[in-house]
């Protein structure tokens, strides 16, 4: 278990606010050099990649790295990284029932993240 870290309040950061699976290739994160979603806001949003898009048990060993993360931010990025993989399942199975704007391989990228984002380590 992690020490305690003072939370203190930040001014916003730059955020890419758009980091999901379809920056990933075989494996590899790319494609982010993206402006679309370019704003700043809490780091939060953006450290919710941990668990969108890194393996299994790695999401702490990522937030430990980061300068800013305290209990409070990781929290946070744990809620969005749930809200954001609730939206990956709902565009993934909108791709598998044929509908617009739906992308089938997300559903289970979505699923994945589901489950890394809720376990508790």
């Amino acid at each position: 278990m992690r020490a305690s870290r003072r939370t203190t309040r930040r001014s916003p950061t730059w955020l890419h606010g758009d980091l999901h699976p379809a920056n990933v290739r075989e494996g590899t994160l790319s494609g982010v050099i993206d402006f679309g979603e370019l704003c700043a806001g809490d780091p939060a949003t953006d450290l919710s990649a941990a668990w969108i898009l890194l393996p299994a048990g790695t999401a702490s060993r990522f937030s430990g790295t980061y300068e800013d993360a305290d209990e409070a931010t990781i929290a946070r990025a744990r809620g969005w990284a749930v809200l954001r993989a609730l939206h990956l399942i709902s565009i993934g199975r909108n791709g598998r029932l044929g509908l617009p704007g739906g992308k089938p391989t997300w559903e289970p990228a979505g699923q994945a993240a589901l489950e890394r984002a809720l376990v508790v380590n």
